[in-house]
């Protein structure tokens, strides 16, 4: 997982992001019919936590067979993975998380959920023509995206690991310095009233999956829908 996937622009498209999901699939395809997405040309991206605390988590694995669709690992895919890899975590914080659905069913329907959000990146880099912008769950932990690009050429320390899929800290300083090397970067991870931008960090949560509405935002106008 410990990797970056790099995908290419979108010549025939649009490319969309959206903030978790958090199993509220039938939620968000309200969202894409709403804006007129099409799945033969456009794209959507995912800044992870597809799944847990909604009802359809288990429609995670049909949504990420969509050739349309591309996800990076949210820390909510991270703990699934961790339970599965029997590596240490909280099971009382998990289920209060939202993580009972997976908890609780047996090792065999498992592993194919858990085999699935291994293989997610834990970034994504997007081409457009006024450069490239980067998608993460919670933030950089570096202030030069090529940092980040490198280390993940081979294991990752835990730690760096732990701010892309865990931080808020920025968004708790409300610190608006540019992470280098990207034209945006585009995370969700904390649930906002409304899309934020500190520096070129785009924070696109909006709470689609709770009482809030999923935004959607255009990666090549940088405009929300």
């Amino acid at each position: 997982m410990n990797s970056m996937l790099q995908v290419a622009a979108n010549t025939r498209g649009r490319d969309l992001a959206v903030g978790d999901v958090h199993g509220h699939f039938s939620r968000l395809q309200q969202a894409l019919d709403a804006v007129g997405f099409d799945p033969a040309v456009d794209r959507l991206f995912s800044v992870g936590d597809l799944v847990d605390r909604g009802p359809e988590c288990a429609q995670v694995l049909e949504w990420l067979a969509q050739p349309w669709l591309y996800a990076v690992q949210g820390n909510h895919e991270g703990l699934a993975v961790a339970l599965v890899r029997g590596q240490w975590l909280d099971l009382g914080q998990y289920r209060a998380a939202g993580g009972g659905w997976f908890i609780d069913m047996p090792r065999a329907q498992q592993l194919p959920f858990a085999e699935r959000f291994e293989r997610l990146p834990l970034a994504i880099e997007l081409e457009t023509a006024q450069g490239p912008v980067g998608l993460l769950h919670a933030d950089c932990p570096f202030a030069d995206w090529n940092r980040l690009r490198d280390l993940l050429q081979a294991p990752l320390e835990k730690q760096v690991q732990d701010v892309c899929q865990w931080s808020r800290l920025r968004l708790q300083q409300g610190n608006s310095e540019v992470v280098n090397g990207l034209r945006a970067l585009v995370v969700g991870h904390t649930p906002l009233r409304r899309v934020k931008v500190l520096g070129n960090v785009w924070h696109i949560d909006t709470g689609g999956w709770a009482s809030g509405q999923f935004s959607l935002l255009d990666l090549k106008t940088l405009t929300v829908l």
